[in-house]
């Protein structure tokens, strides 16, 4: 799916972020760019401590209604997406190449149980490989993603 910055579902947060993609290429549920959400990165060498606090944080931040975003990558991302599938929450994995190529290749079931539950997401085109240099590019859109929209005060009487 195509989501060009014209479209209502193009989410309206990137357009703070610096050089927003004009499109996104998108693979699953894309009404979560509108979803409340909190990325988690970090490390690709973690210690089974980060791994372990990676995947319940994630955990627990899906179960009280927040969508994950990561960057599908080995290490602390993995362990995010991990954390959000497990307990049927939902991720959004941003790649730094096209959404029809899974990079680590390690992540390709992952790639897949988030693309029929959750959304994999880039603004690289189809068949674009996971080169070194889209991964900075790509962080701006996981920040960017990372917001929780603020909703009116319910009333107390």
């Amino acid at each position: 799916t195509l989501v060009p910055v014209i479209d209502r579902r193009y989410p309206s947060a990137l357009g703070d972020i610096f050089d927003p993609p004009p499109i996104l290429f998108a693979r699953g549920r894309v009404d979560l760019l509108q979803a409340d959400s909190v990325a988690i990165v970090g490390t690709r060498r973690p210690t089974a401590y980060g791994t372990a606090v990676a995947e319940r944080l994630a955990a627990d931040l899906a179960n009280a209604g927040l969508a994950i975003v990561s960057g599908l990558a080995r290490g602390i991302d993995t362990s995010a997406h991990n954390g959000s599938v497990s307990v049927g929450g939902d991720t959004i994995a941003i790649l730094g190449c096209g959404v029809d190529v899974v990079y680590p290749s390690e992540n390709k079931q992952l790639a897949n149980r988030i693309a029929n539950e959750g959304l994999l997401l880039s603004e690289f085109p189809m068949g674009t490989p996971g080169y070194p240099q889209n991964f900075p590019v790509r962080n701006r859109v996981i920040a960017g993603l990372s917001r929780i929209v603020p909703r009116p005060a319910m009333r107390t009487k």
